[in-house]
This record gives structure tokens, C-alpha cells and sequence, in this order.
């Protein structure tokens, strides 16, 4: 079982997404995520186990990677991709119960500001990471976040801006679900941001990358 979840988690890791896929080229004609997820659910691995001790670690490794400059952006789409594809066979577990998210978080790029490859990086690796992500997409106002917040209580909320001039409509967002939902945890990001502009508006953490979010997440559950 730990050899068969540590093949998932490298698949993951390396962005090998099935058999059919040439990428990596070392791993050329290997089984990837999707064709290991669906073995390791056939022989009875229990779901839970195969989302924290495969796809988890494996995300969880690139995401620490990126961080440190170790790879880059494409790196990390293939590994989401591979995720995604492993993913597909763990739904059917969500939806009875079988499998549980670690928890919920909810993400948006902020109204008036349309940039969404931040924000998309982000919520892959959440994901990956075991939660459910409510993605809400981009120029999304604060009335949608507030809406997002009452469908999921507990959830984590994630803004994102790309531009000063969107990045103020952040402290209006805060505003309001800090006087609806006071108890909700908000995170932010983007590059213009800084920990001080966080605090400034309320906001509970700021993250330059995605694994800060998890690390966030991981700290507030």
C-alpha cells in the first residue's frame, strides 16, 4: 500500500498525469496519477488515505519547491493536472461521504481587477492540498464573497489582486464579512501586497505563493 501511495504522490509531484502523457520524459510510457489512483481505490486503499498519503505529499512537495524557486510555473500546472486527473476518481467518495476535504476555501480575484493565474495557482494547490475550493473566478464583488461566505460557514476566504488600483477594493470586502461573519478567516495575496497592507485592512494573513495559503490553512484548522 505505502509503495503504491508513494508512486501516486510522485506522479503528483512530477506532473505525470497518465500513461498516455509524454511528460517527464523519464517517466515516458509509466502509469500516472489517474491510472494509479483508480488501482490503489480498486484494491481497497481507503480514500481518505490515498487523498492525505499520495496526493497530499505530492503536492505538498511541489508546492515547497515553488516556493523556493526550485520550479517554476509550468512545473506546478503539470502537478495540478496530474492532481485533477487523480482527483476525478476520489469524487464519487466526496459526494457519499467516503472521503472528507480537510476543510473549505473560498478564492476570488477582487471586483475590477480580471488577472487570474495567481489566483487559479492558488486554488489548485489548496485542492491539492485536500480541500474543497469554492473558486468565484475573477472581479468578483464583495456582495458574491459575502454570499459565498453564508453557503459555507467555516469556510477560509482568499482574495487576490494584481494592480494597486484593485487592491483597495480588498478593505471593502473585509469590511463587510468582518461585520456579517466576524469569525471568518480571511487570507490574501498578490504583488503588490505586503503583511502590512494585510493588517491594515483586516485581514487575518497575506501569502506571496501558494504555499503559504496551505501553510495558513494548515495553521487555522
Amino acid at each position: 500500500m505505502a509503495e503504491l501511495l508513494a508512486q501516486i504522490a510522485t506522479c503528483i509531484e512530477r506532473g505525470k498525469v497518465n500513461a498516455a502523457s509524454p511528460y517527464p520524459p523519464d517517466m515516458k510510457g509509466q502509469d500516472g496519477a489517474d491510472e494509479l489512483t483508480k488501482r490503489a481505490l480498486d484494491e481497497g486503499i481507503p480514500p481518505d488515505d490515498v487523498l492525505a498519503e499520495g496526493m497530499v505529499i505530492g503536492m505538498n512537495a511541489i508546492g515547497r519547491k515553488f516556493s523556493e524557486n526550485k520550479v517554476f510555473v509550468p512545473d506546478l500546472l503539470m502537478a495540478a493536472k496530474a492532481m485533477q486527473a487523480g482527483m476525478g476518481h476520489l469524487k464519487p467518495f466526496f459526494e457519499t461521504g467516503q472521503a472528507h476535504h480537510k476543510g473549505t476555501f473560498i478564492c476570488g480575484t477582487v471586483q475590477g481587477d480580471l488577472h487570474d493565474i495567481g489566483k487559479n495557482l492558488v486554488c489548485m494547490v489548496v485542492e491539492g492540498g485536500g480541500y474543497k475550493v469554492i473558486d468565484l473566478g475573477v472581479d468578483v464583488a464583495s456582495e458574491k464573497f459575502m454570499e459565498a461566505v453564508e453557503q459555507h460557514p467555516g469556510a477560509v476566504v482568499g482574495m487576490s489582486a494584481l494592480l494597486t488600483t484593485t487592491m483597495v477594493n480588498m478593505e471593502k470586502i473585509a469590511a463587510l464579512i468582518r461585520e456579517k461573519s466576524p469569525d471568518t478567516r480571511i487570507i490574501v495575496g498578490g504583488a503588490p501586497l505586503t503583511d502590512e497592507f494585510a493588517k491594515k485592512i483586516g485581514a487575518d494573513a497575506y501569502s506571496p505563493d501558494p504555499q503559504g495559503a496551505i501553510a495558513f490553512l494548515e495553521a487555522v484548522a
